[in-house]
């Protein structure tokens, strides 16, 4: 049996916003503001991180990598949840990223999810604990990176 790849496709714009009138003619000269926009969706205001010159107030590229992780599991899980008949009532990530630089740039190492779940009832505890596995390996962007992304789910009742 022969296996078809579906393409998804996937297309965003970010403009930089944060030439203050002499473009990048010192490394100190221009703010790292930036917008990432789709079509037909909220804009995004982005920076770097404040180590970095950024805006704090900004979301920066290393926390959305987190949060995509975060959303994709998340996803994922309550789909899942949804076929095996675990009713989530709840759920929420306090999601870890660690990034190493270096003198060559930099690079994350790890990402630690941590999904506090709660669930309708205690009969579905341990279900709604084992998907989390399955969940990860079903996770587009887990999938693509190559560093280690733990998860460590805690499972509640109402």
């Amino acid at each position: 049996m022969s296996s078809t790849a579906k393409h998804h496709h996937y297309s965003t714009t970010v403009r930089w916003t944060g030439n203050t009138g002499s473009g990048t003619s010192d490394y100190r000269a221009y703010e790292r503001s930036h917008e990432i926009t789709a079509e037909g969706k909220p804009t995004i205001a982005g920076s770097s991180d404040p180590a970095f010159r950024g805006d704090a107030a900004r979301y920066n590229p290393e926390e959305l990598l987190v949060s995509s992780l975060s959303a994709c599991h998340m996803l994922w899980y309550l789909h899942l949840c949804a076929d095996a008949g675990v009713v989530v009532t709840d759920y929420s990530d306090e999601a870890r990223g660690v990034m190493e630089e270096t003198t060559s740039g930099g690079r994350f190492t790890s990402v630690i999810l941590q999904p506090r779940v709660t669930v309708a009832s205690p009969d579905m505890t341990e279900k709604a604990l084992q998907l989390h596995a399955s969940a990860h390996k079903h996770c587009f962007i887990a999938n693509s990176v190559n560093f280690e992304v733990r998860v460590e789910p805690e499972i509640v009742c109402i």
